[in-house]
């Protein structure tokens, strides 16, 4: 099975800012073209799972019960746009709490795998940071970076390495991936 793990803000919607959260479901905006991306992407077969840290809960900035209702609008916006995740996975602990669900650990893309009774397997991370691309490589999933979020290809000298592949955003990422594995 093919499975392809996604970060949310900055691949799927719009990144908020260094330090900054999506706090209301007002406060989420898909990028244009991601849902495209995931309609494509489940369309030929791959499994879609959303993890992301969500640390805004910890922090006292949002609640359990507004990251509901900001998860309720993503699958809304999702679905008027033909398009659908398998899963959505959220880390909500303060990152001192060195939860084993926090990426970069790996805890619930395990979870993920799991809950829909699927073995790792052939894999990919799509994500904008490289706690996303540490997180695919703990893995042995392949890291995708877009550039649609939190890294910009100016500051690729600062990298702690290169990831597999580099994409502009979340729906070249799923055309190649769509042309490359069946």
């Amino acid at each position: 099975m093919k499975v392809v793990f996604l970060d949310r803000d900055g691949v799927i919607n719009t990144y908020p800012g260094e330090g900054k959260y999506v706090t209301s479901p007002k406060d989420l905006k898909l990028i244009p073209g991601s849902a495209e991306g995931l309609r494509l992407l489940s369309q030929r077969g791959f499994k879609l799972f959303v993890v992301s840290n969500q640390s805004g809960v910890a922090r006292g900035l949002y609640t359990e019960k507004d990251l509901e209702k900001i998860t309720k609008r993503l699958r809304v916006l999702l679905k008027k746009n033909r398009a659908r995740v398998d899963g959505i996975y959220y880390c909500t602990h303060h990152p001192d709490e060195q939860c084993h669900c926090r990426k970069p650990d790996t805890g619930l893309l395990d979870r993920a795998l799991r809950e829909h009774g699927l073995k790792p397997g052939a894999s990919c991370f799509i994500g904008d940071s490289f706690t996303d691309m540490h997180t695919a490589k703990k893995f042995g999933a392949k890291p995708i970076l877009v550039l649609s979020g939190r890294e910009k290809i100016s500051r690729r000298d600062e990298w702690p390495f290169d990831p597999d592949y580099i994409f502009d955003n979340l729906l070249l990422a799923a055309h190649y991936l769509c042309a490359h594995n069946g």
